[in-house]
């Protein structure tokens, strides 16, 4: 199992640094399968009744806490898991995340074959979840030292795949159902039992290609600051501490309400498109709109995070904020005007700038608390995710569903929510203002920093050829 210790994957004299990315997109397009896991819904609904849904069947509301728990667990492992990703390296990691993320959908085939709800949930949901958190956070670091000089750039490439991954899954998921259905079975099992094989090599590829770069390696022609500037330091914060800091909290807060109002109008927009526009959007455009904010989700985690290497990051989250308030500050104004094309491009900015939330942060943790434990920092900040994967949908379904039981039309049951999220917007612009240096109390010392390199070197295993 040497293979897998960080000590050998020490990229040697002329490894090329743009086989990184691949090596992370190959686990991320696989992840991001998550994103596509509704395709599975309805089929599920009908394990029994195959044509239609009996009373022995599963509803739609106990299925729904498969993605829930998915994601729930992606954030509790990134945080467990965090540091352990850092010190035991990238490979290690990814070969987990394949493990796990793969054994989910096996240990779900089961359930599916014995008709066991719970089996599911703990497949998918708990042991896939892990997968999720562990294979989210495990190229961040590594990204980032083999980039100095564009850490934006370098995880938005990575991050971009966990946005469009759906897009591969989702058709895969529906053809391999239509291969394997009979009149006896829909095909969901086997259908999990063949994505699960094919994430596994999938994932294991990365694993494979993915070096870190020798110590005191850096890009030909790039001279790292001396000194650091207003908002990044040249020091680093070990990762317990930097939860010490109110900077963390901060960018928590400014991660979690940016997400918060992006996810809730994700996951309903096709209904609010409908319901919007009725007469005027219908169920295939309300699809195609969906596709194009996948599009808009996944090219957004690349081009703000890129973005952000020239305005800044506190800078690139000023305009998620405020650009984000005007636009859904307007778009009630363009439900009432009837524009779907006003509304459209609406929420086309709003979803790349929810995607861009997730790949600019990793380099704004990295600008406050350097690049040593910028992968284990993540993974404790992804717990923002979890909570925001839970307030989001709340409030748009909780709202609207409030509305309408008080007579509210459903073309305008959305208002409401859309000037809650705006006002969201509006306490993390105040959160991201508050954002300064990280005090440098909580710097490593030199000591300190001797002391952690004996350790991640015994976790790590013996240096290769010692």
């Amino acid at each position: 199992m040497s293979f897998f210790d960080k000590s050998n994957t020490i990229a040697g004299p002329g490894f090329n640094r743009w086989m990184v990315p691949p090596a992370a997109l190959c686990v991320h397009l696989c992840i991001g399968q998550a994103y596509a896991f509704s395709v599975f819904n309805l089929p599920m609904t009908k394990l029994i009744g195959i044509s239609h849904s009996t009373p022995n069947d599963w509803k739609l509301t106990q299925l729904g806490w498969i993605f829930s728990l998915g994601i729930f667990f992606l954030g509790v492992s990134s945080a467990v898991f965090g540091r352990w990703v850092e010190e035991g390296g990238p490979r290690r990691a990814m070969f987990t995340a394949a493990c796990c993320w793969a054994g989910g959908f096996f240990i779900s085939a089961f359930g599916v074959y014995i008709h066991n709800l719970w089996i599911i949930y703990i497949g998918y949901g708990v042991i896939g979840g892990c997968g999720l958190g562990i294979g989210y956070i495990s190229p961040v670091s590594t990204l980032i030292k083999w980039f100095p000089d564009r850490p934006g750039m370098a995880t938005g490439m990575a991050i971009m795949g966990f946005g469009g991954g759906a897009f591969i899954a989702a058709p895969l998921s529906v053809w391999l159902m239509s291969r394997f259905n009979t009149a006896t079975h829909v095909g969901v099992a086997e259908t999990f039992i063949v994505m699960g094989a094919i994430y596994f090599v999938f994932m294991m590829v990365g694993a494979i290609i993915v070096r870190v770069p020798a110590p005191g390696w850096k890009p030909a022609g790039y001279t790292p600051p001396v000194q650091a500037t207003k908002l990044i330091t040249t020091k680093d914060v070990f990762v317990y501490d930097a939860l010490k800091t109110p900077q963390f909290w901060l960018i928590w807060w400014v991660l979690c309400l940016n997400v918060t109002a992006g996810i809730g109008v994700l996951g309903q927009a096709s209904a609010m498109s409908q319901e919007m526009f009725p007469g005027k959007v219908t169920v295939v455009a309300a699809a195609g709109f969906v596709g194009l904010m996948s599009l808009f989700n996944m090219g957004g985690r690349f081009c703000w995070a890129t973005v952000s290497d020239y305005i800044g990051r506190k800078n690139t989250y000023f305009v998620f904020m405020v650009l984000g308030f005007i636009l859904y500050c307007t778009v009630p104004t363009m439900g009432a005007i009837g524009s779907v094309t006003g509304f459209v491009l609406c929420f086309l900015v709003i979803i790349s700038m929810y995607g861009g939330g997730f790949s600019t942060v990793p380099a704004y943790l990295k600008d406050m608390f350097g690049t040593r434990y910028v992968g284990a920092i993540h993974g404790l900040l992804l717990t923002a995710w979890s909570m925001a994967g839970i307030f989001g949908p709340v409030l748009v379904n909780y709202i609207r569903a409030y509305n309408v039981a008080h007579g509210v039309p459903k073309a305008d049951a959305y208002n409401v929510t859309m000037y809650i999220m705006a006002g969201l917007l509006v306490i993390g612009f105040i959160c991201n203002l508050l954002v300064k240096a990280v005090h440098h109390r909580f710097h490593m010392s030199p000591d300190h920093e001797a002391e952690m390199a004996q350790i991640e070197v015994g976790a790590a295993g013996e240096p290769a050829g010692a």
